[in-house]
């Protein structure tokens, strides 16, 4: 029997640079409250979010990408040439094939990347980091990108008052590449299909295509189930990523959760009993719920203010349609 030589890969991994793209459309809640009947200091109160950023005809889910792609690839101080594969999360690419993830490869000129989309809605970025941390351990690939990006505002029912002022578009990307020290922890990640009717789209493409019903298809929740879940068991989560890493609530620097609710945050900050410390993302006040793209936008956003820095411990967790989760502890770039 041959035996099959090991990947020249690297011990560990971590993230080199990060970049986002918002859509430059800003949209405040006077805009969603002309088609539901609600209040602004409803909309606050229930979800912290103040405005979000909704894409022209222009700004495509590839568009968004590229834009984004270009700053992460800028910071991390490489070249498109030396990305070995491109990993798009994404649930708003209206192409079934081929994978939006091959026509950025090649808009940013790569030289032919592995390129490929996944589906794990709101957990999207931290299940593309671990794909991307697995290439790099194993030698597949020296430098990856993964993009967490979403059109949400073409799956908004602007009549649905429980979700009609949740989402926003937007992309966000990283590029991983090789360390010499830990910098991407053990991912715990995982889903719950038994509770998939919580959060998912109203009816299949096919419905809509044969006149089953006419109103086309949009992401609708429970809201109430989403949160309790979120709040209880998506804390518990964290805290396993926490001892999967090795280290303890008052050794992080910051917290960037999915940004889907600045209750759902309010409440895993303090279940978790994190530092005052702990810089805290809270992205969701002026981009909304993007999904994939939420994690990475608030990084960014978070460095870019100086309210993070490099070499700063984060934890991130990402939790959402399927219902899927993923969290871990990285290294800012």
């Amino acid at each position: 029997m041959a035996k099959i030589k090991p990947g020249k890969g690297h011990p560990y991994a971590r993230i080199l640079g990060v970049g986002g793209y918002r859509p430059v459309r800003v949209v405040p809640n006077d805009v969603i409250l002309e088609t539901i009947d609600s209040s602004d200091e409803w909309i606050r109160s229930r979800s912290g979010i103040e405005t979000r950023h909704w894409a022209s005809d222009e700004e495509t889910v590839a568009a968004m990408s590229v834009e984004a792609s270009g700053k992460a690839i800028a910071d991390a101080g490489i070249t498109a040439e030396q990305i070995g594969a491109v990993v798009v999360s994404t649930v708003s690419h209206f192409k079934q094939t081929p994978a939006v993830a091959t026509e950025i490869a090649d808009k940013l000129g790569t030289d032919k990347a592995a390129a490929f989309d996944i589906s794990a809605g709101c957990a999207g970025f931290g299940y593309g980091l671990t794909l991307a941390k697995g290439m790099i351990v194993d030698g597949s690939a020296e430098y990856v990108l993964v993009i967490g990006v979403e059109r949400l505002s073409d799956l908004t029912d602007l009549e649905d008052r429980a979700t009609a002022f949740l989402f926003g578009d937007g992309a966000g990307a990283v590029v991983v590449g090789p360390a010499k020290e830990p910098a991407i922890g053990p991912t715990v990640w995982g889903s719950e299909g038994d509770k998939s009717e919580t959060i998912k789209q109203t009816v299949p493409w096919t419905d809509y295509r044969d006149g089953t019903v006419d109103k086309f298809p949009a992401i609708t929740q429970e809201g109430q189930a989403v949160f309790r879940w979120a709040v209880f068991e998506m804390a518990k989560v964290a805290q396993q990523a926490l001892d999967a890493a090795g280290i303890t609530a008052d050794d992080l620097d910051v917290f960037i959760p999915h940004q889907a609710n600045e209750r759902i945050i309010d409440s895993m900050v303090k279940t978790l009993k994190l530092p005052e410390h702990v810089t805290v993302a809270r992205d969701v006040r002026t981009t909304g719920n993007t999904s994939a793209a939420s994690i990475p936008l608030a990084m960014e956003r978070l460095l870019a203010t100086g309210e993070a820095k490099s070499g700063d411990t984060a934890l991130v967790i990402g939790f959402g349609a399927g219902l899927v989760y993923a969290a871990t502890v990285v290294t800012l770039p």
